[in-house]
Parts: structure tokens; C-alpha cells; sequence
């Protein structure tokens, strides 16, 4: 991907721990489009039990900006690095991003997951995922669409029904009709 002066990509910013809300907080006051996906999470004490909000990338955020304009990221404090492979900072693919994004908003339980190296990819055909890609995973006797944010190795997992999801094909990115 070639990225032309003053073109505005989604990177991943890799973050000191729990930085990740003060991060958000500060890109947005300096006029950045952040993107910090969190999820609910019970935890148990002794006492009691109660939901929080938990990024889904831990030690990680994802903002769009000018690569070549990067140093008013990087003195956030919280910032440590653009991610990058082989020392030059790496956009994170658009549809990555929209399908975490879909998964947010779509009003269903998700949570993180381990990167999924096999499997199944699909693509959801119908409810509130529909045109959502990952892979299909069976969890006791349940089954999870698996979406993956590449470059950081991490993924996304959610409860879907196996009947809305059909195959896709990993060199075409369509749909499979057979």
C-alpha cells in the first residue's frame, strides 16, 4: 500500500499499560479519529461481582493520521511507538478495522480471542454482522465468528449462528456459491 503525503490511514499505536482511555482522551482533544474498542467484563471479588469496561487490544489504540506527520502522537503521554514492521509504520487494513468497528456497535456479546492461525474463513450473510468476515470456531458446542486485527495478532471473538455464515474465498475475498 502506498501512502502519498497527507493521506490519512488507520495505524495502531502501541501504548504503555492502561494508557489506553488517557490516550483516547488526548487524540481526540488534539483533533485525531481514534478508534479504542472496549468490552464488558464480570469480575468476581470477594464481596461482589461487577462488569467493567476493558479495552479489547490491551496496549493498544488505533487512530488515523498522516504518517508523515507522526511526532504529535508520539509525545503523548502513553505513546510509545507507531507499529511498525521492519521500522516503517504499517496502516492497518480498512476492513479490519470495519469489522471491529460492526462488531462494536451491533449490540451483540463479544469479547477478545487468541489469533486464530486455521480455520474456516466466512462471511456473515445475515443479522446485524451481515458482510462481516472472519472464521468460524466451535466453543462448546457454540460457535464464535473470529475476527483478527492482523498486524497486532489479536482477535475478536463473537457468538454468531452457524446457519448465517457461508464460506469465503481467501484469494477472491467472495462469497463461495458451491
Amino acid at each position: 500500500m502506498h501512502q502519498g503525503r497527507n493521506q490519512k490511514w488507520w495505524y495502531a499505536l502501541q501504548l504503555r499499560t492502561r494508557f489506553e482511555k488517557v490516550v483516547a482522551m488526548h487524540l481526540r482533544g488534539k483533533g485525531y479519529e481514534e478508534f479504542l474498542p472496549t468490552y464488558t467484563s464480570r469480575r468476581h471479588w470477594s464481596d461482589r461481582v461487577r462488569e467493567i469496561e476493558l479495552p479489547l487490544f490491551p496496549g493498544y489504540i488505533f487512530c488515523k493520521f498522516d504518517v508523515t506527520d507522526r511526532l504529535p502522537l508520539l509525545v503523548i503521554p502513553g505513546v510509545m511507538s507507531v507499529v511498525s514492521f521492519g521500522g516503517t509504520p504499517m496502516p492497518v487494513p480498512e476492513r479490519e478495522i470495519a469489522a471491529i468497528e460492526h462488531v462494536v456497535n451491533s449490540g451483540m456479546k463479544y469479547e477478545p480471542w487468541p489469533r486464530m492461525s486455521v480455520g474456516q474463513p466466512v462471511q456473515v450473510r445475515y443479522g446485524p454482522l451481515r458482510g462481516v468476515e472472519g472464521v468460524l470456531v466451535e466453543v462448546k458446542n457454540d460457535y464464535q465468528l473470529i475476527i483478527s486485527v492482523s498486524m497486532l495478532q489479536r482477535s475478536v471473538a463473537v457468538a454468531i449462528d452457524r446457519d448465517c455464515v457461508v464460506p469465503v474465498s481467501e484469494n477472491q475475498r467472495e462469497v463461495v456459491t458451491s
